[in-house]
């Protein structure tokens, strides 16, 4: 907003033709594209970061337009189990989602799998949006080989091509379904170790 149609706005506030809510400004949002295992623990990892506004499971990286999840499971249509995250970069930044991403969300050594979960649907995978996601994401994996973090990091970094939602009932899966085996034993872990490792970032 530029700074006369500031004044203009301020001066019609002033004059009681304006609610005070029209001067604030919505943030800038950005959205992030992870690929890290089964959908389900990687987007609860991310609902629960304030400055996170949403999370949503889904499908990227395939040649396939709106796939289902069973096509997706028969892992050929190229696609991967990923999280489009939509974040306010004024209170947490890309390179922040990184770090949840390869220190809480998944393990980046896993090729092809997770856990229990095997197949390249399951693939670590940063899909990007913009050149400057892809030269952080680039940069932030040189940085863990060359501190030697982890052995070997196979996280896939390509541009993102699509983003298909999955189906309604992946959706929020670990806060409908909090005592359902899988998420106990793979993905409630997950948010435990978030809100030990970044509690200041941490939300309800």
């Amino acid at each position: 907003m530029s700074g006369t149609n500031r004044k203009i706005l301020l001066a019609v506030f002033l004059l009681g033709l304006l609610p005070a809510s029209a001067l604030a400004q919505k943030p800038r949002l950005e959205t992030a594209v992870f690929a890290g295992g089964c959908f389900w623990g990687v987007e609860a990892v991310f609902e629960h970061l304030k400055g996170v506004t949403d999370a949503v499971s889904g499908y990227a990286g395939g040649t396939v337009a709106n796939p289902g999840y069973e096509a997706v499971s028969s892992g050929e249509t190229g696609h991967a189990e990923s999280v489009r995250v939509t974040f306010d970069p004024a209170r947490i930044t890309y390179e922040k989602l990184l770090e949840v991403f390869f220190t809480v969300a998944h393990d980046p050594t896993e090729l092809n799998r997770q856990g229990p979960d095997v197949g390249p649907q399951y693939r670590s995978a940063i899909f990007y949006s913009t050149e400057q996601q892809a030269r952080m994401a680039r940069a932030y994996i040189a940085r863990l080989q060359q501190a030697k973090v982890y052995k070997h990091i196979v996280t896939q970094v390509a541009p993102l091509k699509g983003f298909f939602a999955a189906e309604d009932y992946h959706q929020d899966y670990m806060k409908h379904h909090p005592n359902q085996p899988y998420i106990v034993y793979n993905d409630r872990p997950k948010v435990e170790h978030l809100k030990k490792k970044f509690a200041a970032l941490y939300k309800e």
